[in-house]
């Protein structure tokens, strides 16, 4: 075995899992997927504090022992885009959809995101916490350590708050790490009569609440013909930076506007969708330290032809993320590694990078890549033990694995 060891004046930890092989995804481990094989990896106050071969873990003392049986040990997944908190389904949408039913017809009858938005305003803040627990809980069987959530679906004052609010309550609730983004601009509410008027109202009353409450990590928009425009955008992302909020956008998904590279200006942390992205804006989002994030549910939903030129971003070395986008239209899908699945299918792009997507990359989309989303000295202790041959195997099928075991910041909270 290459020699990973860390510190080896280290002699007692608080916890040690041994007999494990290690997909760190560190890229300073040159082996695929950041392999240490015949491994263990010692934790301390939560954080990861020691890693080596079973025979120098022979030499650590420990408070508990954690037998590996040689299953492959992963850092917990993230989930770096979802909407996840909403109230209602679009089931009945869904089914109109394949009778053979228009956007324009559904729109008429109150559907689409006015469905949601209006189930989602309709909830009490217990109701719509109660409703989007057991989401997130289906994720947290997947591995998912870390998961952003999105607002949206309020529109308002009072409901966007009571949204963030919910999402606040999960972090408290669940052994989970959440990151929530105010997406005010998320589409133009029935209360409105134009899009300049929302936006300048999301200016001036909603993002000083938001600020000021401490409810949100970061802002996103939705940058599309049928959401708001790059100037619209601009004037919302120059509000949030200047109260400090880092920005995301929903880009470049049906159409160009440029919208990626307006999160460049702005030094923002990652850009979502990316369908319609052309290559020369590529250069301009790697030199802004951006991650692009790919959301291959809902390109499956939606039946998209139009693929993200994922291999000039490769081609470029621009960071790649995965998420699953869960939403009650476009992406109903509660599962991150069926989601992984559909990367490899449809994105053809490999395990490595899928499982790089969902781990080190989609900590950076999140800003948090100092804490979480590899296996180093120093990170936190976010981890999944899987009954798997090879880390490939995550990727493979679809509902064939889940985690036997899942730490988070070292604490097992998963069994099976």
């Amino acid at each position: 075995m290459t020699d990973h060891s860390t510190n080896s004046s280290i002699t007692s930890v608080d916890t040690i899992i041994n007999s494990v092989h290690i997909a760190s995804m560190d890229e300073k481990i040159t082996e695929p997927y950041g392999t240490i094989r015949d491994a263990a990896i010692g934790i301390t106050d939560g954080k990861i504090s020691w890693l080596g071969s079973n025979h120098e873990a022979e030499n650590i003392t420990a408070n508990d022992t954690i037998a590996g049986e040689s299953q492959w040990l992963t850092p917990g997944l993230i989930d770096c885009h979802t909407h996840l908190v909403y109230g209602g389904n679009r089931a009945e949408e869904f089914e109109l959809k394949l009778s053979g039913a228009t956007y324009e017809e559904l729109s008429k009858k109150g559907g689409g995101i006015v469905s949601t938005v209006n189930a989602t305003r309709s909830l009490s803040e217990q109701a719509l916490f109660d409703a989007s627990a057991p989401r997130l809980q289906k994720l947290l069987a997947e591995g998912v350590t870390t998961v952003e959530i999105k607002s949206g679906y309020g529109l308002n004052l009072s409901d966007e708050m009571k949204m963030l609010r919910v999402a606040r309550k999960l972090h408290k609730s669940f052994p989970v790490d959440i990151k929530t983004t105010f997406l005010g601009a998320h589409a133009l509410p029935s209360d409105f009569d134009n899009k300049d008027s929302y936006i300048q109202f999301l200016i001036d009353t909603v993002l000083p609440e938001v600020s000021s409450q401490g409810l949100a990590d970061a802002v996103d928009f939705f940058c599309e013909g049928i959401g708001f425009s790059r100037d619209q955008c601009s004037r919302y992302a120059q509000a949030a930076t200047e109260l400090g909020l880092p920005v995301k956008g929903h880009v470049e998904q049906l159409s160009y506007l440029a919208g990626a590279k307006l999160v460049a200006e702005f030094g923002g942390l990652s850009v979502d969708h990316l369908e319609y992205l052309p290559e020369d804006d590529i250069p301009v989002l790697k030199d802004a330290n951006l991650v692009a994030v790919l959301l291959p549910g809902a390109f499956y939903s939606l039946r998209e032809t139009k693929m993200p030129p994922i291999k000039q971003m490769l081609e470029h070395e621009l960071p790649i993320a995965i998420a699953s986008d869960l939403n009650p239209g476009s992406s109903p899908i509660a599962s991150l590694l069926n989601v992984m699945n559909l990367a490899c299918v449809l994105y053809k792009m490999t395990p490595e990078v899928v499982l790089r997507g969902v781990t080190a990359n989609a900590a950076r989309a999140l800003g948090e890549q100092s804490e979480v989303g590899k296996i180093r000295k120093g990170l936190k202790a976010d981890l999944a033990l899987w009954p798997i041959d090879s880390p490939a195997q995550l990727c493979y099928g679809m509902n064939l694995v889940k985690p036997s075991m899942v730490f988070k910041e070292g604490r097992c909270v998963k069994s099976l």
